[in-house]
């Protein structure tokens, strides 16, 4: 007899070998383990890649042949194996597996075969087994390593910003459970705008890299997604050498660089304000010294373009992608501040036609009616929510503040405050 089973296998538990251990009663086992891709569908990319995952599922006993398993949709493999019996833990016949359960048992009645659902294991949690794994945190290689493994792995790479401790919790813990699976962010983004904002000072790289850094350790000791800095201009070409080397070594993922020279200005204020686009020569000067200077194939060096946000037009736009790659960027970020994403459709379709394999990055600030799905579409690969979370911070403490000295006390905004008692259990370790 021949028996299938679909595993991920990131974190092997007592419930996984109960499993196992049933499965190897009905006949030889086959374990269909689930791709980077597959599991990417409906949760967070897993800790270990496919190759390690296959190392310890491979010894485990009673596992007589593994093979890939490339969607959550077991069909192609069923049909592949023919097995007689599909065995699996009893919680698929709710949530997000219902649907894929149903499917596996329409598939294997062709052929006569029958699902076996295995008892839930009480005590045994995969969600509080990660959430403890999270708590003793990631190694500066394998953070660094996770973006390029959930471009891999999925369509689109989900990104919000961050610029204290406290918001890296919000980025790494928050969640929402949709028909098509759980929903979460899939890495951070280190903002200029916001850190600074959050210290008081104008976004012009008053702060400087090294306390910049100070807050990216802040936020690597309570996290364990991987990091996006935003880089500004990258200054001079010697500091941006430091830079790369820095932020390397704290494992963030990837840093941006904008195409401008000069005093910095947020790009939104577009020609309101004088802003001068470096020569493409310089910054492809820059773009090539930064990945002269980084140490690993893991870290990313992308490029921003300012030329839409400073009326350049598409051409231009369009040539110094082009230039920038040549130049050894790892992705580019297209930037606008319209409205409309329509010029940034456009671009997506000039930047497909360069069949280069790099990601693209948009951040739909302006744009903000354009769904995900809609950009998916166009081409873009990394979405940053750039700076929602200190823009939606803002009003509320100030509402606070507001409503004390309204009523000469705090009752009134107790509503809209988390309790002591919340905050408290809100940072791990505090109790």
């Amino acid at each position: 007899m021949k028996v299938y089973v679909g595993m991920s296998g990131d974190i092997i538990h007592p419930g996984h070998i109960n499993i196992l251990k049933i499965a190897v009663e009905y006949g030889d086992v086959t374990v269909g383990l689930l791709t980077d891709q597959a599991i990417a569908s409906y949760k967070r990319v897993p800790y270990m890649s496919f190759k390690q995952r296959y190392e310890v599922v491979s010894n485990l006993k009673g596992v007589s042949k593994v093979i890939p398993q490339n969607t959550l949709d077991y069909t192609d493999n069923l049909l592949l194996e023919k097995p007689d019996f599909v065995v699996h833990g009893d919680d698929w016949k709710e949530g997000v597996q219902r649907k894929t359960r149903t499917k596996v048992v329409q598939t294997i009645e062709q052929w006569g075969g029958k699902v076996i659902d295995v008892p839930y294991t009480k005590g045994i949690s995969s969600t509080k087994l990660n959430q403890n794994l999270a708590q003793l945190g990631t190694t500066p290689d394998l953070r660094r390593s996770m973006l390029r493994r959930i471009l891999a792995a999925k369509e689109i790479v989900r990104v919000i910003e961050v610029h204290t401790g406290l918001t890296g919790l919000i980025a790494e813990h928050a969640s929402y459970e949709a028909d098509d699976g759980i929903r979460s962010f899939d890495a951070m983004w280190c903002s200029s705008l916001t850190e600074s904002t959050s210290k008081g000072k104008p976004d012009i790289e008053a702060v400087d890299v090294t306390a910049r850094l100070g807050t990216l350790s802040d936020i690597t000791e309570v996290t364990t997604k991987p990091i996006i800095f935003d880089a500004d201009t990258g200054g001079l070409v010697e500091h941006f050498e430091f830079t790369v080397r820095s932020l390397e070594r704290l494992g963030a993922s990837a840093a941006i660089i904008e195409d401008k020279v000069g005093l910095k200005k947020n790009s939104l204020f577009g020609e309101e304000v004088k802003q001068s686009q470096d020569t493409i020569d310089g910054f492809c000067t820059k773009i090539h010294a930064g990945q002269s200077a980084k140490i690993t194939d893991d870290f990313m060096i992308i490029a921003r373009i300012e030329s839409l946000i400073l009326n350049k037009g598409m051409e231009d736009a369009v040539a110094r992608a082009k230039a920038y790659i040549d130049a050894g960027a790892d992705g580019i970020m297209i930037h606008s501040r319209q409205k409309s994403p329509d010029e940034i459709f456009e671009f997506c379709d000039h930047f497909a036609s360069f069949r280069n394999g790099k990601p693209l990055v948009v951040v739909p600030t302006s744009y903000n009616s354009v769904t995900e799905k809609e950009l998916a579409s166009a081409g873009a690969n990394i979405i940053i929510y750039a700076n929602q979370l200190l823009r939606s911070a803002y009003p509320a403490m100030m509402d606070t503040a507001i409503s004390i000295l309204k009523h000469q006390r705090s009752l009134e905004a107790d509503s809209s405050m988390l309790s002591i008692k919340e905050i408290l259990n809100l940072i791990p370790g505090t109790k």
